[in-house]
């Protein structure tokens, strides 16, 4: 039996989405996924984008439904925001057949500390925005290692700060911003006030997704309210001893907007586990691997060897030390990680970690046998005296 499949017809011009799908993000480059990613042979299929993934199912839009499914038996892990082919199952229900390739996806490596594993959190998104809410510290850290992570996801990452009505630091906080995310474009919002919300919208292109990154109390929830024009997400008090907020996101969403724009909340993240981000560390950190390559060894371990471009950055002010050190982290972690999940590396770096013990433990018995040798000298002088 001949596969088909129920084409959707997109009309740039036309400002109110002409179906459900269209709703979700549906555009001239997603027809395009469609057209290059055909559905598997026999039976009917459609076009269906993942809307939320819950323990059991998977709500996908597809048409003008919004359809509960159970999770594919053979066609991979969908996650929040992935295009996906429907067919008929041999009861003739709709059944996610395929999951298409993806263009983008933010990703992180599982919390618990022994995982060489990977968390995929959303797919398909056009901008990332990492939301930094002003009553707080900034967490230098943090913030870089969120958008190493973002520069890695193949999206473009946009910081945005929020509840910049609720404190007289915010010109403060954005210019720190601004010089810790060099590159990356910074938006002010008060959700309160509607500030910013325009200027936001205005880096996500037509239709396009855009993904909220940051931890809980940070004002997505409240930011996507404000976008949206109306209460559909829950929004939580936050502490003010520690500046915590409740998770009162649980799950990854699509929310669509009127605009065409499809927002995706997503719950407070705590920490933020590299995986495999070489391109986002490459895009984050260009300064620090250019002062690098300055340096006059190749092999310069950047601490004590002459010529030594780096220490001489940080002993100039040129480079901030905090920031090295958070960069040098970020990378004992992807080599690590690299290590756990490639096990000839793995034998390799233990082979040079014994390697390096024994000839510690060599160097220190020798020195000991010297020490002691040499206090056997002097006491044979002074008998000889």
């Amino acid at each position: 039996m001949k596969s088909s499949s129920v084409p959707l017809s997109f009309n740039p011009a036309n400002k109110a989405p002409e179906t459900g799908l269209a709703l979700y993000g549906y555009n001239n480059a997603v027809e395009r996924l469609f057209n290059e990613n055909p559905p598997p042979p026999g039976g009917t299929h459609e076009p269906g984008r993942v809307v939320r993934v819950d323990r059991t199912l998977v709500l996908v839009a597809a048409g003008d439904d919004l359809l509960h499914l159970p999770y594919p038996l053979d066609a991979g892990i969908p996650v929040t925001g992935d295009w996906v082919w429907l067919g008929p199952n041999r009861a003739g229900e709709r059944q996610i057949v395929d999951v298409l390739p993806r263009r983008s996806q933010l990703t992180r490596k599982r919390a618990y500390e022994d995982s060489s594993a990977a968390q995929v959190l959303a797919a398909n998104m056009d901008t990332v925005g990492v939301v930094v809410p002003v009553d707080r510290p900034l967490t230098h850290n943090r913030l870089e290692r969120t958008l190493v992570a973002a520069w890695d996801s193949g999206a473009t990452p946009l910081v945005i700060i929020t509840k910049a009505d609720l404190a007289n630091v915010a010109d403060d906080v954005v210019g720190q911003v601004i010089l810790q995310a060099a590159g990356v474009d910074v938006v002010t919002t008060s959700a309160e006030f509607g500030d910013g919300i325009d200027e936001l919208l205005a880096h996500v292109p037509e239709r396009g997704t855009l993904v909220l990154l940051g931890p809980s109390g940070a004002g997505k929830s409240t930011l996507i309210n404000a976008l949206a024009g109306h209460a559909v997400q829950d929004t939580g008090a936050v502490r003010s001893g520690d500046f915590k907020g409740k998770h009162t996101t649980t799950s990854r969403e699509l929310v669509p907007l009127a605009n065409g724009t499809v927002l995706m909340d997503t719950p407070g993240v705590r920490g933020f586990g590299l995986y495999d981000a070489d391109s986002g560390m490459e895009a984050m950190f260009s300064d620090v691997e250019e002062l690098s390559a300055r340096c006059r060894f190749s092999d310069c371990a950047h601490q004590f060897e002459p010529g030594c471009a780096v220490q001489q950055a940080i002993a100039d002010g040129v480079l901030e030390e905090r920031r090295w050190n958070s960069y040098l982290k970020m990378q004992r972690e992807l080599a690590a990680l690299a290590r756990r999940s490639d096990a000839a590396a793995q034998r390799a770096y233990y082979r040079e970690w014994h390697q390096k013990v024994v000839v510690a433990g060599k160097s220190q018995r020798a020195a000991e046998r010297n020490t002691a040798e040499r206090r056997e000298d002097r006491k044979s002088k002074r008998k000889r005296r």
